[in-house]
């Protein structure tokens, strides 16, 4: 993923795919006696590789009841109007219909793992949750929430206009990718920057298949080429100890895999410094300086991976059509909710599925 072109018309990525084979040679290191065939790509894939399957919950007896404890809690809590954001003085406003799309069976099995299965913990996790989704500008409220602060595609799009955070691909467990390049930031420490990486989860759940709800973390600490005269800094520890706390508190069990790549010394000084702000669960998901070939499928893979795609980011290209995707794939979420009733505890795996009966 070396290659990055701000600006292009569909000519010029017509030309840049017929040279594909020369430039991704010079660019990879491999000799042309290799024969690769790399595949030119500028946006993200539409379905993993490997077969989708259906959830396996293996719940027992007393994490059952536990479950269904917590459903019948938001079956009557969603009767009230919740404040439309965290102040003490806040308005009240009835839950949206997104608001109860999110409260799925899986949601609910998230927090209760991540809370080890204590009613009252997940219950109140998934209250604030709520709340803080609402107040950080992630759910829409019809005339209380402030267009300024409403993460939507065009309030972020600077942000990612050197595709410093890419969703290309999925693993070999259909978990959509996210990668995060630290060597292509482009913006000052500043709240935008949180609320870009928010919109990036949201989008990333939006690409999650039938059957998978965690999403795959690449990291990669490889600067960027020296003429785009990018930033290759860590983030501040104040940035990075809020984004721990809103993946952690707001976004829990949603890490599956993560990958770490290209780890400068300093790097490892970093996480020295944040290691103590990320929970031992988490931490245990992830992987350093390993291949990522050994965990996303070469199709899918950019040939700097030692894949077989060519990817390269251009933001007036990708970030239109990524939009797009995303939106389409929350349509049919959406439809399916209504289909099946609109009700609270439907499993995401009939919410992702593009047909679905209304006796799922």
């Amino acid at each position: 993923m070396n290659f990055f072109r701000k600006k292009g018309s569909e000519s010029s990525l017509n030309s840049d795919a017929a040279s594909v084979s020369s430039r991704a040679t010079s660019m990879s290191g491999t000799s042309s006696s290799s024969k690769v065939s790399y595949v030119k790509r500028h946006t993200p894939f539409d379905v993993p590789v490997n077969p989708i399957k259906p959830p396996n919950f293996d719940l027992d007896a007393e994490q059952q009841e536990k479950y269904e404890t917590v459903l019948a809690h938001f079956q009557e809590f969603i009767k009230n109007d919740l404040p439309v954001n965290d102040k003490h003085d806040a308005a009240r406003h009835p839950l949206v219909e997104q608001e109860l799309a999110w409260l799925t069976k899986e949601c609910i099995l998230r927090y209760l793992r991540a809370s080890k299965w204590k009613v009252d913990v997940a219950i109140k996790r998934m209250e604030e949750t709520m709340i803080w989704r609402r107040t950080f500008g992630v759910v829409h409220i019809p005339e209380h929430t402030d267009d300024g602060k409403f993460i939507t595609a065009e309030l972020v799009s600077d942000e990612n206009e050197t595709g410093k955070n890419l969703i290309v691909g999925y693993d070999n467990d259909n978990r959509p990718c996210l990668y995060l390049r630290n060597g292509y930031q482009n913006t000052a420490p500043s709240m935008k920057q949180v609320q870009h990486l928010v919109f990036m989860l949201e989008r990333v759940i939006q690409f999650m298949p039938p059957g998978q709800d965690t999403l795959a973390l690449l990291i990669d600490f490889k600067a960027a080429p020296e003429h785009m005269n990018l930033s290759s800094k860590f983030p501040s520890l104040s940035i990075s100890k809020q984004v721990l706390h809103i993946l952690q508190n707001h976004y829990p069990e949603r890490l599956g895999r993560g990958l770490f790549t290209n780890i400068p010394w300093i790097g490892y000084t970093f996480f020295k410094v944040v290691g103590p702000f990320i929970d031992p669960y988490t931490r245990s998901k992830t992987i350093y300086d390993q291949p990522f070939e050994n965990f996303v499928p070469k199709e899918q893979l950019d040939k700097e991976f030692n894949g077989v795609m060519d990817f390269e980011y251009i933001h007036n290209v990708y970030w239109p059509e990524m939009n797009q995707m995303a939106e389409k794939k929350h349509e049919v979420y959406m439809n399916n909710f209504r289909k099946l009733g609109a009700e609270i505890g439907l499993s995401e795996y009939h919410l992702r599925k593009e047909e679905v009966s209304a006796t799922a």
